[in-house]
């Protein structure tokens, strides 16, 4: 009988774990399809006074950026308001954790963030997130030769798949006025050392400091460095300061606003899942935003564009992990 009992005991407790995977599984795709919507919509927004016109090709992604920070950040300390851990934000900034964030955070923001935004502006936001998907596989080069990590056969296949995909995604340039359809996919590439990089520097800390204060110092760190040292070297802040009075601005909010939930969902999806598998459900924003501008805006599906997004998410995956794992959900 004691046996019997211990048997069911366990049997409920599987079926618990593999429950709670499942719904893990959800939110994994959840943040990946937040992630494809903010970048669709931050390129509606930069389609929109005062980020058009006058605007240099510089200055009005920039102050994009430097706004899509600042209201991520906002979003992220209400969240961390209502859920009474604001008091933890200074004390991990006196924390070695916390400054490994905010090293992180000079990666993904300003060099990162700045890449993605001119790679939405220049090539369109289905192509700048198609070729930013890739970031974990640069992520696993700079731990190559920073960190000098060894690099498994699997992931050479899956960088290698990356590399084929951007190529194929970068074949057909899209309908429409993209003059610089080249130069914003390079820049998309230039957020994926951003991010990359920004993943190798900030592991440490992100292990040490509960994500939602992690992820608030970093949106906080990118918003001030873009406002005090980027945008007044490329005359950003005439643009910043008119969006509040702009439409735009609501837009902006929104994909900041998605894009501080995206993150949520994310480690929400690492502690339930494993951090292999929210990577990999992650990354489907590759394909989300392919949906979401063929659903919000006018753009035109071309068959490398699916085709090139499908390679580099399979890439991607095997980077980040070994897909007959990401199968065993009971083993988390």
């Amino acid at each position: 009988m004691t046996n019997l009992s211990a048997s069911n005991l366990q049997e409920m407790q599987m079926a618990k774990d593999l429950s709670h995977a499942k719904r893990g599984i959800g939110w994994g795709i959840l943040s990946g399809a937040l992630w494809g919507l903010d970048g669709v919509i931050l390129g509606i927004a930069g389609a929109m006074a005062p980020f058009t016109g006058g605007a240099s090709l510089l200055a009005a992604p920039l102050a994009s950026a430097c706004l899509h920070d600042g209201f991520a950040g906002f979003w992220l300390f209400l969240y961390n308001l209502f859920t009474g851990r604001w008091r933890e934000y200074m004390r991990v900034l006196r924390t070695k954790p916390g400054r490994f964030v905010l090293l992180g955070a000079l990666f993904g923001g300003p060099i990162g963030m700045s890449g993605y935004l001119l790679g939405i502006n220049l090539a369109g936001a289905s192509y700048a997130l198609a070729i930013t998907a890739m970031y974990p596989a640069v992520g696993a080069i700079v731990a190559f030769f920073v960190l000098k990590e060894k690099i498994q056969p699997r992931v050479w296949v899956g960088i290698a798949l990356c590399i084929i995909g951007a190529i194929t995604v970068s074949y057909v340039p899209p309908e429409g006025n993209f003059p610089y359809f080249y130069l914003g996919l390079a820049l998309s590439l230039l957020a994926c050392i951003g991010w990359g990089t920004e993943g190798v520097f900030s592991a440490y800390g992100m292990d040490m400091v509960d994500p939602p204060i992690a992820i608030g110092i970093r949106e906080a760190t990118s918003f001030v460095v873009y406002f005090v040292a980027v945008l007044p070297l490329v005359a950003g802040l005439v643009i910043f300061f008119q969006a509040f009075a702009a439409v735009a601005v609501i837009y902006v909010a929104l994909a900041g606003l998605a894009g501080g939930l995206s993150y949520l969902a994310w480690y929400r999806t690492i502690n339930m899942t494993g951090v292999a598998r929210g990577m990999a459900f992650n990354i489907t924003y590759a394909l989300w935003g392919v949906f979401f501008g063929w659903l919000l805006t006018d753009l035109q599906i071309t068959p490398t564009l699916i085709v090139g997004a499908l390679i580099i998410f399979i890439g991607t995956v095997l980077v980040t992990a070994n897909p007959k794992e990401l199968l065993k959900l009971r083993n988390n």
